[in-house]
């Protein structure tokens, strides 16, 4: 049974008060809150057995190698990927996608070819595609999503084609909650000639993911945000495309040979993984990822449906208030407006209720202007979230809405 107060005792950050009362964090999308497990390892490493991987033959260094390298495992079954060298430890969603731009971009696009998005792209699936179409004379295209904020299958099969290289999509809007049907796009992708890269960042909070299943060529999700440390996240890309790739980093630990004349390059995962790893923060992300799949991905996204329900009736109670992103199939995240009342307005309000979100245009500036905005605020679910959280949340709001409205 899923008991979401019994997993609230596993997050310290939950026993702090603010001003002699608890904080209600609904910002998880933009980074969740860790497990005292998640801690507890990384501290265990730092005080026992650290050391730089790879590189030592004493008991420290073979410890942490150990580690590091199921973390590694730990990677693999969790996205079900066939092999362990198809998992790349970076330092972030943005770095993996930098690395598939500017090592598979810059090896395979040229004049003519065509990148496809979509527009509710978070900036770091975006900025790296119009850079590389920039540098190689690519041409970066953005299928249109629904006015209510759900795929479009009409204006992605359009713009699909032949000449369509590349399509980098997420698979869970951050600002929208969309989920897209990754699969059947990928399907589609593919049947054209292209590559498929999915941005997990959002969807892997919810969500299993089976990258076999998917079948799609990358995929990259961000440790922060799966209840992991920050410093630390994930590419995943087939191997026999990763085999075929340049390094885009260049140092230690991704070498063969190297003379003053020449170098050559190790074998995947290693040869994108230049200097020092993260090591423990690699560690850290493989606990908080068996933390996950001990709760159960099922049960997770289960509980969070519930939620998701439960959230849209409670803030159709507030006056003026509409949601942004409407679309049926949605995952937990809220962004939305009160009419009249500024973003940053409401959230000094809500900060005096101890109610944490996030305003702004949440790294996906295009996607908050095309829905008609500059700014919006934002909440967010995580495996930890109750519906008291909910309550705490519309009742500030109702708060801020009369206060402004007095005023």
């Amino acid at each position: 049974m899923y008991d979401v107060y019994k997993i609230r005792e596993d997050f310290p950050i939950f026993r702090e008060l603010i001003n002699g009362k608890p904080v209600t964090y609904m910002d998880t999308a933009a980074s969740a809150q860790k497990p005292h497990q998640v801690l507890d390892k990384m501290a265990m490493v730092y005080n026992s057995i650290y050391a730089n991987p790879h590189r030592g033959t004493y008991y420290f260094a073979d410890a942490i190698t150990q580690e590091y390298e199921n973390a590694r495992e730990t990677v693999r079954g969790f996205i079900n990927a066939r092999h362990i060298n198809e998992i790349v430890f970076t330092r972030n969603a943005t770095e993996s996608i930098n690395l598939v731009a500017a090592s598979w971009g810059r090896a395979n696009l040229q004049s003519g070819d065509e990148v496809l998005i979509s527009e509710a792209e978070h900036h770091a699936n975006l900025v790296p595609w119009q850079e590389i179409c920039r540098s190689t004379g690519a041409k970066l295209r953005v299928f249109a999503i629904t006015d209510d904020g759900d795929y479009n299958a009409e204006a992605f099969n359009d713009m699909l084609s032949e000449k369509t290289k590349l399509v980098a999509v997420t698979a869970m809007s951050n600002v929208l909650g969309t989920i897209f049907p990754i699969k059947e796009i990928t399907a589609a992708a593919h049947r054209a000639g292209a590559k498929v890269l999915v941005d997990a960042c959002q969807f892997a909070v919810h969500h299993q993911i089976d990258v076999q299943d998917i079948d799609c060529d990358f995929l990259a999700f961000s440790g922060h945000k799966t209840y992991g440390p920050t410093g630390i996240g994930v590419l995943y890309g087939r191997a026999e495309i990763l085999n075929t790739m340049p390094p885009y980093q260049f140092g230690g630990d991704m070498i063969d040979t190297v003379t003053y004349t020449e170098t050559t390059y190790a074998e995947i995962p290693a040869r994108f993984e230049a200097g020092t790893p993260a090591s423990v923060q690699a560690i850290g992300l493989a606990e908080a990822l068996r933390y996950m799949t001990k709760l159960s991905m099922r049960d997770v996204t289960a509980h969070e449906k519930e939620l998701v329900s439960y959230a849209t009736n409670r803030l159709h109670e507030v006056p003026r208030l509409k949601i942004i992103g409407t679309a049926p199939n949605k995952g937990g995240v809220f962004s939305f407006d009160i009419k009249g009342l500024h973003p940053q307005d409401l959230a000094f309000v809500l900060n005096k209720e101890n109610v944490a979100v996030r305003v702004g245009h949440h790294c996906a500036e295009p996607l908050v202007n095309r829905m008609g905005y500059t700014s919006l605020a934002r909440a967010s679910l995580g495996l930890y979230s109750t519906r008291e959280d909910i309550d705490a949340l519309v009742n500030a709001l109702l708060k801020a809405e009369k206060f402004f409205r007095e005023d």
